[in-house]
């Protein structure tokens, strides 16, 4: 472009800068060119908002700035305008800074500007101009709306119409899924949609939980796309005691109920007994199960099964039925019920006075045989004496000679002597 003028075209030193305003995380691009005295920045801006475009000298001497656009139209000489297009506006205009604004940025508007200088020879700064096009709502879908626990379900999530291509990411919970198929399709103006898809089995506690679709792209955040589960299970039964609360004697009366829980909800509920039947004056109403006047013949297994359109599940309850209490029980902390072994109980103590008698006669007996025995010691003994004091009687002439032989033979006549008679 030829200047014509009364002066000399004064030629100086010059840095040209394009920037752009940033993402709304801040994640513009930057990259800095340099050239000879030149340096500019590249920019990334989404679609829609504005960008500005600032070419910076230094040391400027008087040159000439221009700003040129991706076809080399003059934006801006110096603070002049020649380019129709209302929507690129001066924000600033010195020695040492040319700065444009550019508002409601559009893929048409992608390309390389130019910084020029009018030097000798001309110098000129790019700067690559990059319009982020984020993607519309994503859109989740599930193979079926319902699913039942143990089988498999399967989503998939569809970002349209992103520039660049957008990743997705999936969530159940807080746990991270890995999708199986990811595809990216390319549309008009370099435009893409991508689509992901998940598959998993599910359980009964999934019932309700979200599963998230989530977008990363440059040019927007927290992105995401929800479905929540809905998962049928077959109930969870179990068989409370409501009467009694301690062990079930002779007499006393049963009251069983059966608490069912499923999804959809249990829409049968069912009490029998296992291997025969129950009795026959037991009342059921509903999942209460009453037997009253208990006594042995009810033992067994009685049985709770609930059913939905799922499938059915049961609860046991064993009734092992005591004997009535002929004493004052003993306090028992864990009554017998349902799924729990039981422990046994044995049967009152009873005094037996037979046991009692027995040992009485026993004692009688020995202090008899002690007697007994005493008497015939003290007996032989005292015979034993006056056949000590006889001996040698029988073999004595006369009664004076049997009771010298009876005194160990001394004929000492003064001794004082004893008779027997």
């Amino acid at each position: 472009m030829a200047i014509t003028g009364s002066g000399s075209l004064a030629i100086s030193f010059s840095v040209f800068v394009i920037s752009a305003a940033f993402l709304p995380k801040g994640a513009a691009e930057t990259l800095t060119v340099e050239g000879q005295n030149l340096a500019t920045d590249n920019v990334s801006v989404i679609e829609g908002e504005m960008a500005t475009i600032s070419c910076r000298v230094k040391n400027n001497d008087d040159s000439v700035i221009q700003l040129l656009n991706p076809n080399r139209q003059t934006i801006y000489f110096k603070d002049v305008r020649p380019l129709k297009d209302s929507r690129f506006q001066l924000v600033n205009f010195s020695d040492n800074e040319l700065r444009v604004s550019l508002s409601n940025v559009s893929l048409s508007d992608e390309g390389r500007y130019v910084c020029q200088l009018y030097t000798d020879p001309p110098q000129e700064a790019y700067a690559d101009i990059t319009v982020l096009v984020p993607p519309g709502s994503p859109i989740i879908e599930s193979r079926e709306d319902v699913v039942s626990e143990g089988n498999e379900t399967e989503l998939t999530c569809t970002a349209i119409g992103s520039k660049p291509a957008a990743s997705i990411r999936w969530m159940k919970g807080e746990e991270e899924l890995t999708g199986e198929m990811t595809q990216v399709e390319e549309m008009y103006d370099r435009m893409f949609t991508v689509t992901s898809r998940v598959r998993f089995s599910v359980t009964k506690e999934d019932d309700g939980v979200p599963v998230d679709c989530i977008i990363d792209h440059p040019a927007v955040k927290d992105l995401l796309a929800q479905r929540h589960l809905e998962v049928l299970y077959k109930p969870e039964v179990k068989i409370v005691v409501t009467y009694p609360e301690g062990l079930t004697r002779e007499g006393d009366n049963l009251d069983l109920t059966c608490i069912a829980e499923g999804k959809p909800h249990p829409h049968q509920i069912n009490w029998v007994r296992v291997e025969e039947e129950v009795p026959p004056h037991a009342v059921v109403t509903g999942s209460d199960l009453y037997i009253e006047n208990l006594n042995k013949s009810y033992n067994g297994t009685y049985r709770c099964v609930a059913s939905n359109a799922v499938g059915e599940a049961y609860d046991d309850y064993i009734l092992y039925v005591y004997d009535a209490p002929t004493t004052i029980p003993t306090p028992t902390t864990n009554p017998v019920n349902t799924q729990d072994s039981r422990a046994g109980e044995g049967a009152p103590q009873k005094i037996d006075h037979a046991v009692i008698g027995g040992v009485v006669a026993v004692v009688m007996f020995a202090i008899l045989c002690a007697l007994i025995v005493l008497g015939r010691y003290f007996a032989r003994h005292k015979g034993t004496y006056f056949t000590h004091e006889a001996k040698g009687a029988d073999d004595a002439a006369d009664a004076d000679t049997a009771i010298i032989n009876a005194e160990g033979g001394h004929n000492n006549t003064d001794e004082k002597k004893e008779y027997y008679i």
